[in-house]
């Protein structure tokens, strides 16, 4: 896994900018602290921060090739599954090969096949490749977006990274947030817009699209898309499909050349991937899978069950562990800890986020690393099966609006009365629902009640999903550690779109086709626990830092945060302890004292990254 960086420039020679591109690669030194590598010819120079999985020698980038006298150059973040099915392929077209890393796998695929290889593509990914001959740039990011990709386009040069930090640290780069970055910060945050950077100019090469930059400008293609069809599998049928596909995706996940260890939250998603991982490590003769959980300092003491989040994870946590003979550690993070990575994990990801969410992730991945290099995490099941709260209740599935984000009149409430005039909220938040509303993919055969799910499903994969996964990205990263989704395998992805909600809900539990699918796996109460979220702190010293924080920040009258924000409202929340109608600020869990830690953040970045906000 890396950190990949570059620049396009028509009018400059780019071979005498070797301290702006080392400067903006250097950035990403997080993402790759094993090797940092840089290349450049007349018109185009990358940056390159590695993190050695598999191959240290051959997979070395910027990595280059001759074919045909046609030289490419290609730097690549990600991990390809299928890497051994398409050398084989390729073999057989007369190419061959210096190492055995699937950096070469792809940029030999790409001059094959050239835009064509993402249709044989099995991983995570964002890479760029310069066809010197042609003297074109192709860039693409997979089918997901697991992994990020960023990039700004004007005056005749292109920039891109991987982390918008890698093109803030270019000089003409300025970090300016205008109308739409705004509204995106106060109406969708912690989300944000697909393929928009927030910063004004930079956007987000969006999942499942590729671009071409040459001299006769940019070209964004999308190459993949969901198809809405007809389910034909009987139930048995479905849930032996997926039980062999997850057990094809865990396995071909697993490969790699360093220690591998397993997210363990004791929920249905991550204790079947540590099931399924302990298993193949059987079969292969290894010893225990390592997994690791993550709690806070004295949380059993009070922890507030919930609707969302019915009961504590760590005798599951436990039972799983001693089902799976896993080499397990629970990881406790103080509180105090807590409120101090907040900071950081803003740095991390370059926007305000959140909160606790982001900063005990972050710390949770360094602990992590200390032993592994490779984690493997369950995020994605809870979109693509339909686990959360909003898929199963009717008045909130049908609310002309997010499910996940109903306190527009909250964030609404919270600008100066200028700037509520400006940004128009509701408009821009409701404009952006529509948008993705209208692209869901179809089909004709589908009852009312059936096609408002595929617009909900959708509407979870294109924005709550990718927020998560951008988390992980980011905080995992932040850690230098790889962490790869087997539930985002687009093979499953693709599957599980067309079954029924009468068949996904199996036995009328939420994910009842999984749970059926994993039956003889794992111990039946853990099979059928019902779901619980991300763990948060109840503990009170967490409270009192962040209030503290937020109260000071008050109190200070040149803090930019009140250049939008009115002062008088956000006292009153410090005050009140954040406001919960029943409806987090964001997801199941954004409320209270993680509301006043996003503001943090937000407070925070504005002054660190020294954003200018544009007037007009």
């Amino acid at each position: 896994m890396c950190g990949i960086t570059g620049w396009i420039d028509w009018q400059r020679d780019l071979r005498t900018e070797k301290n702006q591109i080392e400067s903006m690669a250097k950035t990403l030194n997080r993402r790759g602290p094993d090797a940092l590598e840089t290349w450049a010819v007349e018109r185009a120079t990358f940056g390159h921060a590695r993190l050695i999985v598999v191959d240290p020698e051959g997979g070395k980038q910027p990595m280059s090739r001759e074919v045909d006298h046609t030289h490419y150059t290609i730097v690549y973040n990600g991990e390809l599954y299928n890497t051994e099915d398409i050398r084989k392929e390729l073999l057989s077209f007369g190419h061959h090969f210096i190492g055995h890393s699937d950096t070469e796998v792809l940029l030999k695929s790409f001059i094959q096949w050239k835009e064509r290889c993402l249709d044989k593509l099995n991983g995570i990914f964002a890479f760029a490749i310069w066809n010197h001959k042609e003297q074109s740039l192709f860039m693409a990011r997979d089918r997901l977006g697991v992994k990020p990709l960023f990039y700004t386009a004007r005056n005749g040069f292109l920039l891109f990274g991987s982390e918008l930090k890698s093109l803030l640290a270019h000089r003409d780069v300025e970090p300016i947030i205008d109308r739409s970055g705004l509204a995106d910060i106060m109406g969708l945050a912690p989300s944000r817009t697909p393929g928009h950077g927030i910063f004004k100019h930079i956007n987000e090469l969006k999942p499942a699209h590729f671009l071409v930059f040459n001299r006769e400008g940019l070209k964004l293609k999308r190459y993949w898309q969901l198809k809405s069809d007809f389910h034909y599998d009987h139930e048995q049928q479905t849930a032996s499909y997926i039980r062999e596909l997850l057990e094809d995706i865990v396995e071909r996940q697993l490969f790699a050349d360093v220690p591998v260890g397993m997210f363990l939250s004791g929920g249905i998603d991550s204790s079947a991937l540590t099931a399924i991982a302990a298993k193949k490590y059987k079969e292969q003769g290894k010893g225990p899978i390592a997994s690791y959980s993550i709690d806070y300092e004295e949380n059993d003491k009070y922890f507030k069950a919930s609707a969302f989040q019915p009961n504590a994870d760590a005798e599951w946590i436990k039972k799983v562990s001693a089902h799976c003979s896993t080499e397990h550690k629970d990881c406790v993070i103080q509180n105090q800890r807590l409120a101090e990575l907040l900071k950081e994990s803003v740095l991390v990801r370059d926007t305000p986020g959140m909160a606790d969410v982001d900063s005990s992730l972050l710390w949770f991945c360094k602990k992590i690393k200390q032993d592994v290099t490779v984690g493997l995490s369950g995020e994605c099941a809870d979109e693509i099966f339909g686990g959360y709260p909003w898929f199963h209740k009717p008045e909130v599935m049908n609310i002309d609006g997010f499910p996940w984000m109903r306190s527009i009149n909250e964030r609404v409430n919270l600008l100066t009365p200028d700037w509520q005039k400006r940004l128009d909220l509701k408009s821009y938040v409701y404009d952006r629902y529509k948008e993705t509303i209208n692209e869901t993919p179809r089909f004709d055969g589908d009852s009312k009640e059936e096609a408002r799910r595929r617009e909900i499903s959708y509407l979870n994969m294109v924005w709550f999903m990718t927020n998560l996964l951008d988390r992980k990205d980011r905080m995992s990263m932040g850690a230098s550690l790889e962490v790869r989704v087997p539930f985002s395998d687009h093979r499953l992805v693709e599957y599980v779109w067309n079954i029924p909600w009468q068949m996904k809900t199996y036995g009328g539990r939420e994910k009842g086709i999984m749970r059926k699918a994993l039956e003889g796996l794992l111990p039946n109460d853990v099979l059928y626990r019902k779901k619980s979220p991300y763990p948060k702190t109840h503990h009170p010293v967490y409270t009192k830092a962040v209030t503290d924080e937020m109260l000071a920040i008050t109190k200070q009258k040149d803090a930019p945060l009140f250049d939008f924000i009115s002062r008088d409202r956000l006292k009153e929340i410090v005050e009140t302890g954040g406001f919960d109608t029943g409806a987090p600020y964001f997801g199941q869990l954004m409320a209270g004292p993680q509301l006043l830690a996003h503001f943090v953040q937000m407070d925070f970045w504005l002054k660190h990254y020294q954003i200018k906000i544009e007037e007009s």
